[in-house]
């Protein structure tokens, strides 16, 4: 009877070792974030309060930009697509839309608009809001180094309501910033009064020289 209970007490021990073990293989929800984020299906994107977020993300992202460009995303993986946000500088938005859905951010936007030319194929969208010379740098650097130079060029972009073609946004990133053109006009003005001092100060400049003719005509005039 013994051996009987001990008996008994094993295979109770080995069943509830098997209800555990069938408890941790439980379905749970997924700690993954779903398919919502990136417009699957069942996606947000696929609503229509989805799309509308969608929209004012743009919208908001093109009130911040000094610069738009675009590439083909066709042949870009997940993983390449994080690498190439990940390489851009801080202000630089790095985002695949939809042409519908960009067309509707861009109507009524204004200087914007002209992008509405680029909407053709499907699109990696890069929204600069200074940094435009190095954004570039980032992408060429990206480009080289997965070897996307030519298969994921960038297309065109869209500036100061004007559309570039490829070389032109190239052009415009050797360009200086526009915070570097105010601290370049601004230190050119701090210099105006110091060299107007030192040129009237100089005996030998030639206004100093005309300011002592025009006082010595004056005294000869008043005599």
């Amino acid at each position: 009877k013994k051996s009987e209970a001990r008996m008994d007490f094993y295979v109770f021990a080995l069943f509830a070792a098997l209800i555990a073990v069938a408890n941790g293989f439980a379905v749970v929800p997924s700690s993954r974030p779903s398919t919502a984020l990136f417009g699957g299906a069942k996606g947000m994107a696929t609503t229509l309060e989805g799309k509308q977020a969608r929209i004012e993300f743009v919208k908001d992202k093109l009130s911040r930009s000094e610069l738009i460009f675009s590439v083909p995303s066709e042949g870009l993986t997940v993983s390449e697509s994080a690498a190439l946000r990940e390489a851009m500088p801080s202000g630089t938005t790095v985002s695949l839309i939809k042409n519908k859905l960009m067309s509707r951010a861009i109507e009524g936007q204004g200087e914007w608009e002209p992008a509405g030319e680029l909407l053709k194929g499907t699109n990696m969208w890069f929204f600069v809001e200074e940094d435009v010379a190095g954004s570039l740098k980032a992408f060429k650097k990206f480009a080289k180094d997965f070897d996307k130079s030519e298969s994921n060029a960038i297309k065109a972009g869209v500036m100061d309501s004007s559309v570039l073609d490829a070389a032109g946004v190239d052009a415009v990133g050797k360009l200086p910033s526009k915070s570097e053109l105010y601290a370049r006009i601004a230190g050119g003005i701090n210099l105006v009064p110091t060299k107007l001092a030192r040129v009237v100060k100089a005996p030998s400049s030639k206004l100093a020289r005309a300011i002592k003719l025009a006082t010595e005509e004056k005294e000869k005039e008043e005599a």
